[in-house]
């Protein structure tokens, strides 16, 4: 069992900043046995801040039984029981402790997206609470991300301690700039991409949401999209992980979609309802203590020279109308180790290979977030 102490600082960054609870609040910690040590912190830390603790744990071979026996009836039952719940609390804090990405990969695609669409609905409602999301380590994460389990323990829990205020107050130029932005282009190996992002707010995270952070996002105007888009991250869905995965599309729309495996199943996903086709979200990744890929969204959202362009539901924090059932953050990593790439805004380059070149954004750049 994983012990240290840094997971009571971590528990009290979750409690007190991440989703800022209050005295009488009620706060729901959803995660599996794997994460004891870090329930336990939270359970206490809640008890000193004169909160309201609940917790609820899964199994993964335990939920895959219960993916085969849905049934309308069960997804319906399911459905107002989970309504209920977020009726009745403040506060969510969901620690994955995941050890594969294949768990459910014999679960028919149908049932998949059955409950997708079924539960999409009560989306807006849970990120209308205040949440935020982590992952405690695991050996099939250590495994995934070729690290041995002591060191991959330290660099999760190490990652998580990035000094956030300073983040936070490091994102205001860009806030301001892409707010006053119109015209995105996006440029790297197999990646020439233009859209405008044009009177859509732009949100910093830093710490609030996840647990690592470090992105900015925004979201495309729907109709605006037209290129072509080569992602270089490996990107866990529907069962499955898909590497180089490629998109092009034409006014906001897929219109081809490859990967180098299991071309059905990604066509799948893509067809999920209309909204699967466009994209909710255009973000860039800040984090300097995640450089490379773990092969977890996580993080790999958050590595310092990305961005990440997903197809799927937008955030209502930056609307820009596209509603579905899924929300894929699929990431292109931009630093000269993967091949580098451009981002221009109204034509004036902003960053090149993965560093911020205009001086209002320079301590955006992995050195002076240390």
């Amino acid at each position: 069992m994983l012990k240290d102490p840094r997971l009571a600082r971590l528990a009290q960054t979750l409690i007190t900043y991440s989703v800022k609870m209050q005295p009488g609040e009620t706060v729901m910690i959803y995660s599996t046995i794997k994460a004891k040590p870090l329930i336990l912190e939270l359970i206490r830390c809640i008890r000193e801040h004169q909160g309201n603790p609940i917790v609820e744990l899964s199994d993964h071979e335990v939920e895959r039984e219960l993916l085969f026996s849905s049934t309308d009836k069960s997804l319906d039952r399911n459905y107002r029981w989970l309504d209920w719940k977020l009726d009745d609390i403040d506060c969510i804090i969901h620690i994955r402790a995941s050890e594969s990405d294949y768990t459910s990969a014999d679960v028919p695609i149908d049932i998949k997206r059955r409950i997708s669409t079924k539960m999409n609905p009560l989306t807006a409602k849970r990120l209308g609470k205040k949440w935020v999301l982590l992952n405690y380590p695991t050996e099939g994460n250590a495994h995934k991300a070729k690290m041995s389990f002591e060191v991959y323990s330290d660099f999760v829990i190490g990652v998580s301690g990035v000094d956030y205020s300073k983040m936070n107050k490091a994102f205001e130029p860009l806030k301001a700039l892409m707010e006053r932005t119109d015209r995105v282009r996006i440029v790297s190996p197999g990646t020439d991409l233009r859209f405008s992002i044009r009177g859509i707010p732009a949100v910093p995270c830093a710490g609030e949401f996840n647990i690592p952070d470090g992105e900015i996002f925004t979201a495309p105007v729907r109709d605006s999209v037209n290129g072509i888009i080569t992602y270089n991250t490996p990107s866990p869905q529907s069962g499955s992980v898909f590497t180089h995965v490629s998109l092009r599309f034409e006014n906001g729309k897929i219109v081809q979609a490859t990967a180098d495996q299991e071309l059905s199943l990604l066509q799948s996903v893509f067809d999920t309802d209309e909204g699967a086709r466009y994209v909710g979200e255009f973000a860039l990744g800040v984090n300097p203590l995640v450089t490379r890929p773990m092969g977890d969204i996580l993080f790999d959202e958050k590595i310092a020279g990305s961005i990440h362009f997903t197809p799927g539901r937008c955030y209502e924090d930056a609307p820009n109308g596209n509603n579905s059932a899924i929300h894929w953050d699929l990431v292109l990593i931009q630093t000269p180790e993967f091949g580098g790439g451009e981002i221009w805004f109204d034509d004036v380059l902003i960053r090149k290979d993965g560093r911020f070149v205009i001086p209002e954004l320079f301590q955006l750049n992995p050195e002076n977030l240390q």
